[in-house]
Order: C-alpha cells, then structure tokens, then sequence
C-alpha cells in the first residue's frame, strides 16, 4: 500500500510529497497526522536546508481534505475537535519551520490544501494551477490562523471573495493579487522550484534563519525588535559567515558558508 505523505532528500532539499494522486492527493487525517512528524524530522537535520511541499502526479497540488471520511472524523464532538486540531497542527508545523518552506503547486490547490500552500514562505504555481477555498459551499468555516494569512497574502477584500463565493482563481489571478508568487510554463515547475531552492541552499543560512524569525515578527505586529533578534542581528557583523562572505567578495570566488 502506497504511503499517503512521505519525505525524501535531494540533497539540501527536503521534500514533503502528497501521494494520493488518483484522488487529486486528498489529504487524509492520516496525513494531516504525519506532517508534524516530517517537519520535525526536518528541524533536527542541519544539512536539510529548503522544504518544498508537492503534490504526486502532476496532476494536483492537493485536493484538500477528504471529504469521504467527514462522516467518522465529524461523528462526534471529540472526533471533531480531534481532526481540526490535526489540520491545525499540520499547518502551523509548516509555518514553524525555520528553513523556507516552497510549495510547488500544479493543478487544484483547494480548501486544506490552499490551507498548505498559504503555510509555506513560497508559492510557485503552474499555469494550469487553479485555486479556491470552499467552505461556503460546504456551510462550514475556515480556520481563524490559515484566514489569518489569506488576509496577510491577498487582503482582506480578496480574502472574503475567496471565502464567501468559493470561487475557483486561475493562476494568472492568484499571480495578480498576491496569492502566488510565480507561475512556470507546466514542465518547468520542478526545474524552477529546485534552481530556487538550490540558490536558497547555497546562501548564508546564519542570515536566512534570522531574517526569517525578523520577517515573521513583523508580520506579527511587531514594531521593535526582541532583545534575541537585536542580539542575532549584532551577531551578523562577527560571524563566520560574514567573514567567509567578505573574503570571498574580495577575491572574487562563490562564498563557502558553513553555519547551520
């Protein structure tokens, strides 16, 4: 029997793949189960240095959640509160990563999985990606952290368009309101996705972690930095990396940076 999510390496890239392609890589509670698994499994690999999320089969980014087992997993007030809180920990396991997180989306990219994509830094979409976020055909409600970050990404104009029509948005769309951030020709997303993802690998992992933990504040609400983001910004100008970053300027090489 196939395994419904899985993780592999290539290299300094991690690869969380939905593998459920004959059902548009719906995503089971099985699966929603495995992802805070996989993140961590991540986190405690320095050499994985970029996450990118994927749907198997080309067909489908992911479908969202299985609507075929909403009968056992909303039977109960206990079973329900059990599977929302998996989805919810799937999402925010993403969004805790502190390595880039890509989603590599081609096809339909709906509900939960839209949910996926939004916990990810990056979106690089195909141009036969298609996205929407359905509850109000479903009379159910999106979760407040996932609308959280629609709103972050689209507005909160788009974000209620998406949410009250349900809407199916066409990647050159998602591309104009924020949604996504590029959209490749069909054959060249995975070829894009790992070029950018290489380039990410081959910087200063010192200044990725930083900036990512300054950018997420920000987004937070922040408006001063915590005494640890002073502090690792201070850090910066005695570091490793800087001082293999400069050398390297200064004769004209590519910089070897070795923090983790």
């Amino acid at each position: 029997m196939e395994q419904g999510i899985y993780l592999e390496r290539q290299g300094p890239i991690a690869r969380i793949v939905l593998n459920r392609p004959a059902k548009r890589n719906a995503m089971t509670a099985a699966m929603w189960q495995a992802i805070p698994a996989l993140c961590a499994e991540i986190a405690a690999d320095p050499e994985a240095l970029v996450v990118v999320l994927t749907g198997a089969g080309g067909k489908a980014f992911s479908a969202g959640a299985d609507i075929a087992e909403f009968p056992e997993v909303y039977e109960t007030p206990e079973s329900t509160r059990a599977y929302n809180e998996a989805v919810e920990a799937a999402q925010e396991a993403i969004v805790a990563l502190d390595r880039p997180t890509i989603a590599a989306v081609s096809g339909a990219c709906v509900g939960g999985g839209c949910g996926l994509a939004l916990a990810s830094d990056f979106r690089f979409a195909t141009e036969d990606a298609r996205f929407a976020i359905p509850p109000a055909t479903l009379g159910l409600a999106y979760s407040f952290n996932a609308t959280r970050r629609l709103v972050g990404k689209v507005g909160p104009s788009r974000a209620k368009d998406m949410l009250f029509s349900g809407r199916l948005i066409a990647a050159d769309e998602a591309l104009r309101i924020g949604l996504v951030d590029r959209v490749v020709a069909a054959g060249a997303l995975d070829q894009t996705v790992a070029a950018y993802a290489e380039r990410l690998a081959s910087v200063s992992q010192y200044t990725i972690r930083t900036m990512m933990r300054m950018v997420d504040a920000i987004t937070l609400g922040a408006d001063a930095p915590t005494s640890d983001l002073a502090e690792a910004w201070a850090a910066s100008f005695t570091g490793a990396d800087f001082a293999e970053g400069y050398r390297a300027f200064m004769e004209k090489r590519s910089p070897v940076f070795r923090w983790r």
